[in-house]
């Protein structure tokens, strides 16, 4: 009987060769093709379905049993949409040592003690690293079962056993399945594992929670398949040097997209930050001239940050662009808008633009709010401290309206705002917010005036 087939692998796209080439011809990546030995024909065919069920009318299908699994930790909830789907198959990504084994552990924690059982699965640690950290973060003596194992059937044969509510796969990189032949964090393996979980987790409807590494540039690590596969895609992001954690939702079957999870970083591990408008403004100073306030949406969340800009005499020639959590090809824009529409010289001119806190801001609704920081910084006039911006500047200086205006005024209101500068677009004829003044704009110019007089 013939053997198997070698193939050449792309680490970074997944493309296959018959021959070993230098360079990926699809993705372009130097010296990332890996040789592999493709699986023999018959074991593709004797794969199970997920269910092993026949088809059913819509109409006949019972959703009781999708009731969502409550982590115990709110802002990871929030992320996931409510949960965990029972049978749903979650990735989490990030940098290392930013904390994402620290959050699976909690979660695990807080689902074993509401009586489900747990298995965690660690590739990387040995029971007794997790336990160390188990007890720092102050873990009970819940049905949390430790599996270190990096075997994928050994593992299913101990889900076999145990019959948990909840799998977590840390990571999927060390994780090898003994059907395929390869090397363990290879383009193959994490497929087949990744193929494999699924299959288990719709079958036995068990959510299933697998952490994975990311790349240099930040993308996950892996084949792109692994993030077509899974049903739920989070990016654990932070700042080394700030306590506080984001987790963002890129994916999710289940939810809405974009989401955002705000924690701290403690000595017991992380906490979640339940108001992080409030956070992220607790060391603002007033007046100050360059400082704004804007009113930005995370998924179906508005949170309140502030936007410093600072603008002085270029020395070196070439003036200087710097910017921090907004994305600097869209400052060089509004710089451009400012100069053509409103007459400001900003060519010669350094412009630093900061969001501080660590946060990233990519909406278009934050362009008011970063134009009106460069002009506040450049004239040095401060904003008055009670005001909060946004909205999204177009090429011939129009202020256009923006998504979620009712969560952004309702976010400022709260949060003892007395006046909104918005879109015209934005404002409902005949309503009227307590306590907070709606004052619509429908060009950067009237903005700049109802700012600055």
């Amino acid at each position: 009987m013939k053997g198997p087939n070698t193939v050449f692998v792309c680490q970074s796209c997944g493309s296959q060769s018959r021959k070993w080439l230098g360079r990926c011809a699809d993705c372009g990546e130097w010296n990332s093709l890996v040789e592999e030995r493709a699986p023999a024909a018959s074991s593709t065919g004797t794969r199970l379905s997920t269910t092993g069920n026949g088809a059913r009318l819509f109409s006949e299908i019972d959703s009781s049993n999708a009731q969502r699994l409550s982590t115990g930790v709110s802002e990871f909830d929030r992320v996931l949409g409510g949960g965990l789907v029972p049978g749903s198959l979650v990735l989490l990504g990030g940098e290392p040592g930013i904390g994402k084994s620290t959050l699976l552990l909690q979660a695990a924690a807080r689902v074993s003690e509401s009586g489900r059982p747990v298995l965690y699965c660690s590739g990387e640690e040995s029971p007794h690293q997790v336990r160390a950290r188990g007890q720092r973060l102050g873990v009970s003596s819940a049905p949390l079962y430790l599996l270190a194992e990096t075997c994928l059937e050994r593992v299913l044969d101990e889900c076999a056993k145990v019959s948990p509510g909840l799998v977590i796969i840390d990571s999927i990189q060390t994780a090898f399945s003994s059907k395929f032949e390869g090397v363990p964090g290879t383009i193959g393996q994490v497929r087949e594992v990744a193929t494999q979980l699924l299959f288990w987790a719709k079958g036995q409807n068990v959510p299933v929670l697998i952490v994975g590494h990311v790349t240099k540039q930040g993308g996950l690590a892996g084949p792109k398949v692994l993030e077509h596969v899974v049903d739920t895609v989070l990016y654990f992001e932070g700042d080394r040097h700030h306590a506080h954690r984001v987790v963002r939702a890129v994916k999710n079957r289940f939810g809405a997209v974009s989401e955002l999870g705000l924690f701290r970083m403690t000595a017991g591990g992380l906490e979640a930050v339940p108001n992080p408008s409030e956070f992220f403004l607790a060391e603002r100073k007033s007046d100050v001239a360059g400082s704004v306030v804007l009113c930005s949406i995370e998924g179906a969340r508005p949170i309140l940050v502030e936007v410093q800009a600072l603008v002085g005499t270029g020395s070196y020639g070439n003036a200087q662009r710097v910017t921090s959590g907004i994305d600097r090809q869209r400052l060089s824009l509004l710089l451009t808008v400012l100069e053509k529409r409103v007459g400001l010289h900003l060519g010669g001119e350094d412009v630093f633009v900061n969001v501080p806190g660590g946060i990233l801001v990519d909406e278009p609704a934050a362009d008011l709010a970063i134009a009106a920081a460069v002009v506040s910084s450049m004239r040095n006039q401060p904003v008055s401290s009670d005001v909060v911006l946004f909205g999204e500047l177009g090429l011939a200086g129009e202020v256009r309206a923006s998504t979620h205006a009712e969560l952004r005024v309702r976010e400022a209101q709260q949060m003892g705002f007395k006046r909104c500068l918005m879109p015209s677009g934005n404002i409902t004829p005949g309503v009227v917010v307590p306590d907070c003044d709606l004052q619509g704009v429908d060009t950067i110019d009237a903005a700049l005036d109802g700012l600055f007089g």
